[in-house]
This record gives structure tokens, sequence and C-alpha cells, in this order.
């Protein structure tokens, strides 16, 4: 990884582990983040799939030390941002990297979610419990960081953003 993408990485590390204080819809024993989602697809985008996974797993941990996540917020993040950064790396568009984000943390995230929730923290909560809501943090997320992409925003905090990001 060369130093302009760890820097990004650590830039957006900092930024989803400070925002968990800030912004969360709480949703039973989850907390959903839709800074989190947003982050997973602008990492998706500029930095790629590895280091999109690579990020919500720090932002994960960080946040479960400081209190502010649970362990339900490992397989939503990293399962979205893994999903957003193979669509975006096949298709080179941001819709399809907003797409992955959707599908990954809403719906497969959200049955993750239920298993450990099921085995880990014995729950008895429904399979499609967690869905609806890391749907609603998720689309709401992946919405923000699809309009910073289309704005050119990010242009000016990485001139490497050039639509060729992430490859």
């Amino acid at each position: 990884m060369n130093t302009h993408k760890l820097t990004l990485a650590a830039l957006f590390v900092a930024i989803g582990t400070l925002s968990a204080h800030l912004v969360y819809i709480p949703a039973g024993a989850s907390k959903c983040f839709p800074v989190q989602h947003a982050i997973n697809v602008l990492c998706a985008v500029l930095l790629g799939p590895k280091e999109a996974v690579s990020v919500a797993f720090v932002i994960s941990c960080l946040r479960n030390m400081a209190g502010t996540g649970s362990l339900l917020a490992f397989p939503g993040s990293m399962i979205g941002a893994l999903l957003a950064g193979l669509a975006y790396r096949r298709w080179h568009n941001v819709s399809s990297a907003m797409l992955g984000e959707v599908f990954g943390t809403g719906i497969l995230g959200g049955l993750a979610a239920w298993v450990i929730a099921w085995a880990i923290l014995n729950s008895k909560a429904a399979a499609w419990f967690f869905v609806p809501p890391f749907l609603v943090s998720t689309i709401g997320g992946s919405i923000i960081a699809g309009l910073l992409v289309k704005s050119g925003v990010l242009s000016h905090i990485t001139p490497a953003f050039s639509g060729k990001a992430g490859k």
C-alpha cells in the first residue's frame, strides 16, 4: 500500500471511529452507523476492496474497544465493504459500489449479524430482525457517499481520484 492510500485509510478510520459518538441509529442489540456505510463506499472507490475491508475491520475494532459498537459491527461493515469494492472493481462506477454496499451490509450483513446474535449473544431475534435497520443505515450512507463522489468534492481531497481509483 502506498503512502497516499495509507493516509486516506487512516483518515477514514479516524472519521469512522470518531463519528460513532455522534451519529447512530439504535436498533435493538445493534447500533447502525450511516457514516460507516459512506466510508465503505468511499474506500471501495478510492482504495479498493482489500483496503475497504481493512478499514471497516479497524473501525469495528476501535468502536468495540471504545464501547460505541458491538460484535454486530463486524459482519455488516466488512461484508458491505468487500462487495462494494468488488462491484466497483468489476463495473467501474459508483452506483455499483453503492449497490454492493447495500446488498452486502443490508441483506448479507443483516443475516450474518443474526447468526452472531444467536450464537454468541444468545439472542432469540428472528432471522430477518437485523435486515431492516441495516438496510436503512446502509442506504442512507451509500447515498451520502455517492453524492460526495459525484459532486467532485473528493478531487480536492485526493488528486489521485480521476475515475481510475481503487484498481
